[in-house]
């Protein structure tokens, strides 16, 4: 005959199995929301070695410094260079390298725009976000503080956002990378508006708006702004094309002072990690393995019981 403990501990057998289950099924899905996978870096064919390009012209106010090719295309102006300096590169007002790079801008854009799976959707303001590799999809994106971008360890971390809208930065906003490990050539907006930089903000990545940029006094990128149909102004800025994917500097066109630029941004402090939706990896790692230790001390506390009731003789 079966004693009631017989049955006692099969429930709590059944119970710590059912634990453990639960525990394990979360710690994988945590794991695996903790390991994003990268989309496929955007090719800017021609349009590579343009820190800046414009549709209609391109326009500077105070000593902007420029790393890389300046072009405009089929527009023809570009007033204010000098004082306006570029270097690694040079001017290109609606000549062949101009007019190619707008060519391939149009199929980067594309392709940015085309970009799936979301990674997550519905977005508006990215301040105070760590973002892990992927696709952002929203309307009117901005950022009011500072948006961290972790890449996981991976330096070559792809990110693409997909603004439907506009892109605004306040002043003195920050886009920075978790420990600096990152590059901003693998940091893509594709703006289906106009995008406009706050002053002195700080910024990572290649803006493609279909329509025009503005950076306002004092805003640094670590990328590029190219602008489809629209124009790009410019107030004092810094842009620098980063080295590692800078491409060939255009042939032709005109040079201006070779003075190097020296800004390099703001640094700013991480933001505790956590993805787009809110979700928490670290946090469900953790209650998922205490899940699983308690799952697993449940079953050896039930096995104990047994062969004491078992070396105590059976019940009647």
């Amino acid at each position: 005959m079966r004693g009631p403990h017989t049955h006692r501990s099969a429930r709590f057998a059944a119970r710590a199995a059912t634990a453990l289950a639960i525990g394990v099924a979360l710690t994988v899905f945590a794991g695996a929301g903790a390991n994003a996978v990268s989309p496929t870096p955007v090719d800017l064919g021609s349009a590579t070695s343009f820190a800046v390009l414009a549709g209609t012209e391109v326009t500077n106010t105070l000593t902007s410094t420029i790393s890389g090719d300046v072009g405009v295309s089929p527009g023809s102006s570009a007033p204010g260079f000098p004082p306006g300096i570029i270097v690694n590169g040079n001017l290109h007002v609606n000549d062949i390298p101009a007019a190619s790079a707008q060519a391939a801008l149009g199929t980067a854009y594309d392709d940015a725009a085309l970009a799936t799976p979301p990674t997550s959707s519905g977005l508006t303001d990215l301040a105070g976000m760590t973002l892990v590799p992927g696709i952002y999809a929203g309307g009117a994106l901005g950022n009011t503080g500072t948006l961290t971008l972790d890449a996981q360890g991976d330096p070559n971390a792809v990110w693409i956002f997909q603004a439907s809208s506009s892109l605004i930065t306040d002043s003195a906003s920050v886009v920075d990378f978790v420990n600096g490990v990152g590059s901003a050539c693998n940091v893509f907006w594709q703006v289906t508006s106009s995008a406009t930089l706050g002053s002195n903000s700080s910024f990572l990545g290649t803006i493609m708006a279909l329509t025009s940029i503005s950076a306002n006094t004092g805003a640094t990128v670590q990328g590029r702004l190219l602008a489809r149909n629209g124009a790009v102004s410019l107030q004092g800025n810094t842009i620098t094309v980063p080295a590692a994917c800078a491409g060939t500097i255009a042939p032709g066109g005109t040079k201006t002072s070779p003075v190097v630029a020296t800004g390099t941004g703001t640094v700013a402090a991480p933001a505790p990690e956590l993805a787009a939706t809110g979700a928490n990896p670290t946090g469900g790692l953790l209650f998922g393995g205490l899940l699983v230790a308690s799952a697993a001390a449940m079953l050896l506390l039930g096995r104990r019981r047994d062969q004491e009731k078992s070396a105590s003789g059976p019940e009647l």
